[in-house]
């Protein structure tokens, strides 16, 4: 006669490994996957897990291996649709990894970044993912002597530290040449956060692009914005005030662009029979905007995708190669040529 078990009955790995008729050893062996375990083992100790509804014990586990199966994760702005899609692309990555996530906020705020990498590595994470890093780079290096780290943003490859970004100067470049090549000769450009690298090369660009065309950058046309749709209302009023003329506006990001759209239909401005705009990353909104926006494309969840993979080859010691994103200028209909 057989007894049955209690709901609250806890299945231990010797249950599982007299179920299968392996050692506890063996079953041990094939949970943490530290070493080998033959194909047949495998077959009967997956069997005994399911017919006994086994739950590893995650924290003993961690205790044997000195991994947690934990990725932390640091996002600037929880809300934002860009990293939105950047955290589609992590949690495509790690299915059916085993991994967890733990994510928290940064805030475009340097101090605040660093507190929430502290808390991640103090929580025992196996590695770390920050969405557009505020950090310096010596910071950065700093992080990765504790813990492996994958960022994006900026590019920078080292053993522990990896840097993934489009090349954002170039892509500054290219939308505000496309712009010229369409007659605009007075271009304005609300940039991102000042200091941030990714804001400060497509400030490069834009400069490096009127230069090249033998038009002289004007300090009147540049207002700073924070990348988000607030900021964008409030650079395009700084702009409109200062009574510089301009036919054509880049934008440092498409939310920014978002908010920018909004001062101009406010003002009775028409976009693009008065001023063409063009913006930067392609988000899903832009495609629905009054006029389409012409945009950057970079590949939002690719990246995510990306560094999840870069990151969960950094943990297992695989050699690799690290690729960086590619851009694309988007053709819609918010610019006009004149």
């Amino acid at each position: 006669m057989t007894l049955e078990q209690p709901d609250n009955y806890n299945v231990t790995v010797q249950d599982v490994a007299r179920e299968a008729g392996v050692s506890a050893s063996t079953v041990s062996r094939y949970l943490t996957g530290v070493t080998a375990v033959s194909t047949t083992k495998q077959e009967a100790i997956t069997r005994a897990i399911e017919k006994l509804n086994f739950k590893p014990n995650v924290l003993a586990q961690s205790l044997k291996t000195g991994s947690t199966k934990t990725i932390g994760i640091v996002t600037q702005d929880i809300s934002s649709p860009f990293f939105g899609e950047e955290l589609k692309g992590v949690e495509h990555a790690i299915s059916g990894t085993g991994y967890a996530l733990l994510i928290v906020s940064g805030h475009w705020q340097e101090r605040e970044e660093q507190d929430h990498v502290e808390l991640l590595i103090a929580r025992r994470v196996d590695g770390i993912i920050i969405f557009m890093a505020t950090s310096t780079d010596k910071q950065l290096q700093s992080i990765a002597r504790q813990v492996p780290v994958v960022f994006t943003g900026r590019r920078m490859e080292s053993p522990r530290a990896i840097g993934l970004a489009v090349d954002n100067e170039a892509a500054a470049y290219q939308a505000t040449q496309y712009l010229i090549s369409q007659g605009h000769k007075r271009i304005a450009h609300i940039a991102g956060r000042l200091a941030q690298p990714d804001s400060e090369a497509r400030l490069q660009g834009y400069r490096r692009a009127l230069l090249d065309a033998g038009l002289e950058p004007d300090p009147r046309l540049v207002a700073v914005g924070d990348f988000t749709e607030a900021g964008g209302v409030m650079a395009m009023t700084q702009l409109l005030e200062s009574r510089a003329p301009f036919s054509a506006l880049f934008v440092a990001n498409d939310q920014s662009a978002l908010g920018a759209r909004l001062a101009l239909y406010r003002r009775g401005i028409r976009v693009p029979e008065e001023v063409s705009m063009i913006g930067f990353d392609d988000l899903a909104v832009s495609n629905y905007m009054l006029p389409p926006l012409t945009t950057i494309r970079q590949p939002t969840f690719d990246m995510g995708k990306t560094a999840t993979e870069t990151l969960l080859n950094m943990l297992t010691n695989q050699a690799q190669t690290v690729t960086h994103p590619q851009f694309e200028l988007v053709v819609r209909e918010s610019v006009r040529r004149v």
